[in-house]
């Protein structure tokens, strides 16, 4: 495996601080067109969508009902949403939109791809942890034990708009896929709408529609030992996704000492253990970068970077807990995705050899 550490590509950019609450941070050029933005609570996040064509208020508002009509549909927590309806027939066939359908069948591809370690059939387990309660507490070992039981994607049968369950017992957990879901269907529709330029900003997951001046959007990637908004590096992209899971959002601290984060192995029910901090995956759809940044965090290293490098038109970032990057075979050198660090990038702007139109990233 080919490791690269964090001063492997100065690259110096054109850019302009525009931070997003997100795993990600996502930095843009200035524009003559004043931008407009949206900010609300949805999808258990706070979603950030900003237009830079001039587009009116109307089209984010309808952005931003795209979200809602997803977040209803698709939610296991909401009443009478198709996953609710699922995770409550008692292993009854369930007849859901055909938006729900597809989204269950791309999980399940995603299941067989990573041998399980992308699982949405985890809700059993996933439903006893509480990462953002006032008094978050580890599970029973017992209960755990006995949702895990409950974990087999194979048991989920779709056959047109019919899903059945054939664990009554299972509960199916979207979470790990949802949000890039949603975000292609945005994306969907502020195509839709005549919008070109466009960040969308779902708490983890940013979709960068097309470009500022014709030379992409920076996307920092959040550095995991530090609060939010701290990139430790930056990619520069043109229509295409960057999604990150990590150890640095929802998670706490056992009394005993323990650390303890969000990101479940559905084979043991409890947190993964490996050397991880984060993954990013850079990809054309949402989706794919949502379900591949979980599956590849399960996996570990090796055998994520391994997945990653067998996939057509997927890019990724590894970062361990000691701080070390690792970089799939398509990001930076000649002709790869550009990727600078913040400390590159502090690095070119000081430097005498720096374009003088050079800024860091930050």
């Amino acid at each position: 495996m080919q490791k690269k550490t964090r001063r492997t590509a100065a690259v110096a950019f054109l850019v302009a601080a525009c931070a997003l609450v997100s795993g990600c941070s996502t930095l843009s050029q200035d524009s003559d067109v004043e931008p407009v933005s949206a900010t609300s609570f949805m999808l258990d996040t706070v979603i950030t969508i900003t237009l830079y064509d001039g587009q009116s208020q109307d089209t984010l508002d309808g952005a931003l009902d795209v979200c809602s009509k997803y977040e209803n549909m698709l939610s296991r927590t909401v009443r009478g949403s198709d996953i609710w309806n699922i995770n409550h027939a008692n292993g009854d066939p369930t007849v859901v939109d055909s938006d729900t359908a597809d989204l269950i069948n791309t999980a399940i591809k995603y299941s067989k791809l990573s041998c399980g370690s992308f699982d949405i059939s985890i809700g059993a387990v996933s439903g006893l942890w509480n990462f953002k309660g006032d008094d978050p507490q580890v599970p029973d070992a017992g209960r755990i034990a006995e949702a895990v039981t409950h974990v087999d994607y194979r048991k989920i049968k779709v056959v047109g708009n019919t899903v059945t369950l054939e664990d009554p017992d299972m509960r199916l957990d979207l979470s790990g896929i949802a949000k890039g879901y949603i975000a292609d269907r945005i994306v969907d529709y502020l195509t839709s709408k005549g919008v070109t330029n466009a960040i969308v900003n779902l708490g983890g997951n940013v979709v960068a529609m097309g470009s500022k001046g014709g030379s992409g959007w920076t996307i920092g990637l959040q550095d995991p030992e530090k609060q939010r908004n701290s990139p430790i590096a930056a990619v520069r992209i043109k229509n295409k996704s960057v999604v990150t899971s990590g150890i640095y959002e929802r998670c706490f601290t056992a009394s005993d000492g323990t650390f303890y984060h969000h990101e479940l192995d559905p084979k043991t029910g409890y947190p993964t253990q490996n050397s991880l901090a984060s993954v990013t995956i850079i990809s054309d759809k949402s989706v794919d970068g949502d379900a591949l940044s979980t599956c590849c965090f399960v996996l570990g290293l090796e055998r994520g970077m391994k997945l990653v490098e067998s996939l057509d038109g997927i890019e990724a970032v590894f970062i361990d807990t000691e701080e070390n990057t690792y970089l799939s075979s398509g990001i930076g050198g000649e002709n790869g995705i550009p990727y600078v660090t913040t400390d590159e990038a502090s690095a070119t702007k000081s430097s005498p050899e720096a374009t003088p139109e050079s800024s860091p990233v930050n």
